[in-house]
């Protein structure tokens, strides 16, 4: 991404400077004024890496405001490198605008991105800009630091593991079933205050950054959930050659999905297997519990233990109010 000062120079130049040169004010960066970004990580650091685009129709609605689109397209990133134990560094940005995208959705796009890289502490430093005759498409690369070798793993889970769980799970997916119809609300008996946060956990996410340093010290296996909690665990268990077993009474479910749980027990599989959560699933030893717990209150992020790690292969096993395994006819969301 780079571009030359207001003036002459090509449109694409143009519209960097004005918008996105303004947010580039870390040095690796040059003022968007070369071709890359040139970043030196710290003495004794890995860099983990990370690329998640979202695109419109796909993983927002085509009529999402542009301040909503930039805080999911950095926080989803910013999500996955907190299940890793990294803390943020920088993102590069790669944009295809199509032709119906004004400068009023540019700026308030652009703000937001600037506000979250200040409070994410995860610098802009490059990237490009396309016209596209397909949908609007943000993909963002961000890259996080971490001592050597010690970036947490799908594979690190094992037999006694504790299976824990960040914030509330399911509400996206409620959230973005309550957007394309709000007269669900009526029908899951919600309050307008339920509604609103449902709505809002689908369309910006709250990525656990502030607890990626106890996951790094704490955890043997994490990811982050993105596809829905059933699908990423048996993601995480079938990278560590183990299986699961857990206790859907135990899922961390905020007031309004347990209202629309109650009021419709069938969207126990959208809860369970619906994406957008981006929260952290990770699996400790009962040692580490505790001491996980306790400091992740602190940092006002909730846990909750849900299960544990057996030995053995297999997809993981759910036990429900009747005490029977449950068979979950949807565990994940695929986009194929």
């Amino acid at each position: 991404m780079s571009g030359e000062a207001e003036g002459p120079g090509s449109g694409e130049d143009r519209l960097i400077a004005r918008h996105f040169r303004p947010l580039a004010r870390h040095p690796a960066a040059f003022g968007l004024a070369d071709d890359a970004a040139a970043f030196p990580p710290p003495a004794g650091c890995d860099l983990v890496l990370k690329t998640d685009p979202i695109i419109a129709g796909v993983h927002f609605l085509a009529d999402e405001s542009g301040d909503a689109v930039a805080r999911k397209a950095l926080r989803v990133n910013l999500s996955d490198l907190a299940a890793k134990g990294a803390q943020p560094a920088g993102f590069l940005l790669a944009l295809a605008l199509p032709g119906d995208i004004g400068e009023a959705w540019l700026t308030a796009f652009a703000a937001a991105l600037g506000e979250d890289a200040e409070a994410f502490g995860c610098p802009l430093l490059g990237g490009d800009t396309d016209r596209t005759p397909g949908p609007l498409t943000v993909s963002i690369t961000a890259f996080g630091t971490l001592p050597h070798g010690t970036m947490v793993r799908r594979n690190g889970a094992r037999p006694g593991d504790r299976v824990v769980v960040t914030g509330t799970i399911g509400d996206a997916a409620l959230g973005l079933r309550l957007r394309r119809d709000p007269g669900l609300a009526a029908r899951w008996t919600l309050d307008p205050t339920m509604a609103a946060h449902l709505v809002a956990r689908y369309r910006i996410p709250q990525p656990r950054n502030a607890v990626a340093e106890l996951v790094r010290r704490h955890a043997s296996g994490a990811m982050d959930i993105s596809d829905g909690f059933a699908g990423d665990l048996a993601k995480l268990t079938r990278a560590s050659g183990v299986r699961a077993e857990i206790d859907l009474r135990r899922l961390p479910l905020s007031p309004g999905a347990r209202a629309a749980l109650a009021a419709e027990p069938g969207l126990l599989a959208t809860i369970v297997g619906g994406g957008d959560d981006y929260e952290i699933l990770c699996t400790l030893a009962p040692a580490e519990v505790a001491a996980f717990s306790t400091a992740a209150a602190a940092a006002d992020v909730l846990v909750t233990e849900v299960g544990v790690i057996a030995a053995g292969d297999g997809p993981p096993s759910y036990s429900g109010d009747n005490g029977r395994l449950q068979e979950l006819e949807r565990p994940s969301y695929s986009h194929f």
